[in-house]
């Protein structure tokens, strides 16, 4: 099962809508994600501040910004 992570903020628009595809796309495929804010880890934030959303599968990025469901999707069946 892949593991997937989504690195985001508190009130972020883009983060908002990040998550809601991944709940979509995992809850359709029988997945689950893990969430990590970035204030409260200081390695993601200075890797990815300037990125987010950042959506990681088996710990490489997968997409930053936005997030394309149908990518996504592929990404997690492979």
């Amino acid at each position: 099962m892949p593991q997937v992570l989504l690195v985001t903020k508190v009130g972020c628009h883009l983060c908002e809508s990040a998550e809601q595809i991944l709940n979509q796309v995992c809850s359709e495929l029988g997945l689950t994600f893990e969430k990590k804010y970035l204030h409260d880890n200081p390695e993601l934030a200075r890797k990815y501040q300037e990125e987010i959303p950042v959506v990681l599968i088996d710990g490489k990025q997968h997409a930053s910004f936005e997030v394309d469901p149908a990518k996504l999707r592929a990404a997690l069946s492979k």
